[in-house]
């Protein structure tokens, strides 16, 4: 029976794949184009929390518990006597961890003590083979082969001049921060750091026989609020929030894709049954039954699935390693490890996957053909016989779980899921097919009416179109699709940029900005020199210097941006709104703003209390506020400076800000500025601080603008592969015409009306859908950013909708030239 099914599958199924080359060709490129989408979108996150995971793993080893800084200011040493007391503790390793450098120079810095052996790790390995070489070394670092020092060699590290007394061999480093590693003697990273005293985290060993959650319980109840007892991949956990947003962005754009390619699928079975008709209808005549002939055509649609899954997940490796460079560098540089590119493991199994089963559900769709037509119909031209049309009671399934489809959108979108809330994008766009699937007719009817505006050769195109119905249809769908996406993600996408821009406008009320690492990548630390401000004031022609800080820091199990500002340094729009009277009780520790997604994921809103865990214990505040702020990497919490400073233990400032006193001369203060500053520091202009924002809020979009752009282009294979298949059924008929006199030009006319008929009726479909989704995008994209995005429809759309209808409209361009030059005694030989 096997034996049997293969050949017959190997005779009927696969030998035609291989008859028609450019059909199979077509199908399995736009299933690889979605795959490699998918795989590229699952590789950019996956390679962010994969880096922090392996540093994690490598780091922690056999470590079941981690105690952690609330802040990059970690907690003081003393602690570390207390958790060794708790009940179960096997093993307490004390860490010192800061990144060092910017960009490709970037570098992570431990500092760990003999106890790291006990872990078991990568880390502890290394300073086993090599702590003789730390202990009679001054000031002695282990760095990785990737940072490209030699032995012996000194250079400046932080506050002491190190000297490198070893180098970690390409295979260990590898493992730790790709290379880009510095490693010290506890006491000595505490000093390159200027952090005597301190430490950033502890992992914990359990002792035999020890239950992990009630040890968890009394870690926590030890530290007190200072420190954040967790599991070790809470790291990983918080990576992975920093890239949520675009990876749930750039999978709705794939799935538009995904979506398309299964209406080309679709229509390259429906091209099988087409050409199949009479092999299919002798075998029915023959006794041959319906069932194993639809098995076989849904067997060599998930063939096609597969093959182009393979071929795009390959693909897809590639796209994802360049892909990843197009990041923001504030998401980058939000964790702690170097992004090394690397695939998950679920990301290439998942995407083939994925196009088996949309393969497989678009040829299980068109199968249903062969169960529809009897012996003798199958003989008759596609679309004359019932298979092709829509029955009343389908249509009105169909309308009414559209309307379900896009009633649950509008409620996902409006029910502030957060970046969950994106989804309501496609299924807004899911809803709009159903609904126009219920409305078959009525599209088909208007594609002929379309055609007909062109005179004779519309008319002859017309009847082509009212043959088909199901197939016209579809292909009318996938141009939709494609104008849909552009139109709304698109748009939506420039509000929200627009939106970002906006609020960030308050930053070009300062003159200067000093900072260590660039404004667009939120500056979170090191901390300036602390005598920095001092110089800076000291300078002609300053009128004022504000101090303000930025830090990453724990909050529950999602990680938050502390920010405080004074004297209005840095301030954005959204945080004008804070009342005079609410300044002054943070100024006295009793309360702080929150942005909305911070307010979202704890349940508070304002007038609630909250506590805050710190270095000095817990504190409790009230919520003074909750505001709009673009929150793509991190919620914010807002608080007064000098506040901050006293319960997180970080004094100095992040950002100075710099006026410049009436009547100064810019360019010469603002050199003066620039001779004060370290060269290592930034030092940028209000505005050039808002542009680099907008630049980089941008750029986080120029992902899934270019998969839109992908999702386009595949709309117009789809087109390409409907009128082909058109030419193909009339072959015959066109020979005819070709006998009777009629022109090249004609028939090339006559295919050219089918497309634009299609083409025009799937763009105006687009531009309507398009524009209420649009609205809905904003709405959900807003709720995404914890901030109000306003809906501003733009002639741009237009445009959009008609580049879009050209670059569909190309793959027209094929089929009518082999329409025209199609050879008359081979037409009328066909069949």
């Amino acid at each position: 029976m096997i034996r049997a099914a293969w050949d017959r599958l190997r005779l009927f199924n696969i030998g035609e794949l291989f008859a028609h080359r450019g059909r199979t060709v077509m199908a399995m490129v736009v299933m690889g184009v979605s795959a490699g989408l998918l795989v590229s979108v699952f590789s950019i996150s996956g390679s962010i929390t994969g880096s922090v995971d392996k540093l994690t793993k490598s780091l922690g080893g056999n470590a079941a518990l981690e105690v952690s800084g609330i802040t990059d200011a970690g907690f003081d040493q003393p602690l570390l006597q207390q958790i060794r007391a708790v009940p179960g503790v096997g093993a307490a390793v004390p860490m010192l961890r800061q990144s060092l450098g910017a960009g490709d120079s970037r570098a992570l810095l431990i500092g760990a003590d003999a106890s790291v052996a006990q872990l078991g790790s990568d880390l502890g390995g290394t300073l086993r083979e090599q702590a003789s070489k730390l202990l009679t070394v001054p000031n002695g670092v282990l760095v990785g082969s990737a940072m490209g020092r030699a032995q012996g060699e000194k250079f400046q590290l932080g506050t002491v001049t190190a000297t490198v007394a070893g180098v970690i061999d390409d295979a260990t480093a590898a493992k730790i921060n790709g290379g880009h590693i510095v490693i010290a003697l506890l006491p000595v990273a505490q000093q390159i750091t200027d952090r005597v005293g301190r430490l950033d985290s502890v992992q914990i060993v359990a002792a035999p026989n020890t239950d992990v959650g009630q040890l968890r319980s009394r870690l926590t109840a030890a530290v007190a609020g200072h420190a954040v007892v967790a599991d070790p991949d809470l790291r990983t956990a918080q990576a992975g929030g920093a890239v949520m947003l675009v990876r749930y962005s750039t999978l709705a754009s794939s799935a538009s894709a995904l979506i398309v390619s299964s209406f080309l699928i679709y229509n390259a079975m429906s091209m099988a049954v087409a050409q199949r008709r009479p092999t299919l209808s002798l075998l029915r005549a023959m006794g041959g039954k319906r069932s194993p002939m639809v098995r076989d055509l849904i067997a060599e649609a998930a063939l096609l699935g597969l093959c182009g899954g393979v071929i795009g997940a390959i693909i897809g490796i590639f796209m994802g390693r360049t892909a990843i460079h197009q990041l923001p560098a504030a998401i980058v540089n939000s964790v702690e490890s170097r992004t090394e590119y690397e695939v998950p493991g679920y990301a290439v199994p998942v995407a083939i996957l994925a196009c088996v089963l949309a393969s497989v559900a678009a040829a299980a769709i068109a199968a249903r053909q062969v169960y529809k037509v009897a012996p003798i119909e199958a003989l008759a031209p596609v679309g004359v016989g019932a298979a092709d049309r829509v029955k009343p009671l389908m249509r009105w399934v169909a309308a009414v779980f559209g309307v379900a489809l896009i009633a649950g959108a509008v409620v996902i979108a409006e029910a502030d899921l957060g970046r969950l809330s994106i989804g309501a994008i496609s299924l807004s766009i899911a809803g709009a097919v159903v609904l126009c699937f219920a409305a078959t007719e009525p599209i088909v009817a208007a594609v002929a009416a379309v055609a007909r505006l062109f005179g004779a050769p519309g008319a002859l195109g017309s009847t082509t179109i009212e043959r088909a119905p199901r197939r016209v249809w579809a292909t009318v769908m996938t141009v939709m699709i494609g104008v849909t996406a552009i139109v709304a993600i698109g748009n939506a996408s420039r509000n929200m940029v627009s939106a970002a821009t906006d609020s960030f406008q308050g930053l070009a009320r300062t003159d200067v900005f000093v900072s260590p690492t660039p404004m667009e990548q939120f500056p979170t630390g090191p901390l300036l020199p602390a005598d920095l401000k001092d110089k800076l004031k000291a300078i002609p022609g300053v009128g004022g210097v504000g101090s303000a800080q930025m830090a990453f820091a724990t909050l529950g199990r999602g990680r938050v941006m502390l920010q405080a500002y004074e004297n209005g340094v840095a301030r954005t729009q959204t945080l004008d709104s804070v009342s005079a009277a609410d300044q002054a009780r943070m100024a006295k520790g009793e309360g702080v703003v929150v942005s909305r997604d911070v307010a979202r994921s704890l349940g508070v809103h304002e007038g609630s209390a909250l506590t805050l865990p710190t270095p000095t214990g817990e504190h409790r505040v009230t919520v003074l506020k909750v505001v709009p702020y673009f929150s793509a990497i991190a919620g914010v919490v807002v608080l007064d400076l000098d506040i901050l400073r006293q319960w997180y233990q970080r004094p100095g400032e992040t950002i100075i800000g710099v006026d410049f006193a009436p009547g100064a001369d810019h360019a010469a203060v603002m050199a003066a500025v620039r001779a004060a500053v370290p060269a290592d520091m930034h030092v940028d202009t209000g505005s050039q601080a808002v542009t680099a924002i907008s630049s980089s809020v941008r750029q986080g979009t120029s992902i899934s603008a270019a998969i839109l752009w992908i999702v386009v282009l595949v709309s117009a294979v789809a087109l390409l592969n409907t009128l082909m298949l058109s030419v193909l059924d009339r072959r015959r008929e066109l020979g005819v015409l070709r006998a009777m006199g009629t022109s090249r030009r004609f028939l090339l006319r006559t295919v050219l009306t089918e497309a634009a008929g299609i083409g025009v009726t799937g763009a105006l479909l687009g531009l309507t859908v398009g524009s209420a989704v649009h609205y809905l995008a904003t709405v959900a994209l807003g709720h995404a950013i914890a901030m109000d995005i306003a809906y501003h429809p733009s002639a741009l759309l237009v445009a959009y909708a008609i580049i879009a209808l050209g670059l569909s409209l190309l793959g027209a361009i094929p089929p009518a030239l082999r329409a025209a030059r199609l050879p008359i005694v081979e037409a009328i030989a066909v069949d």
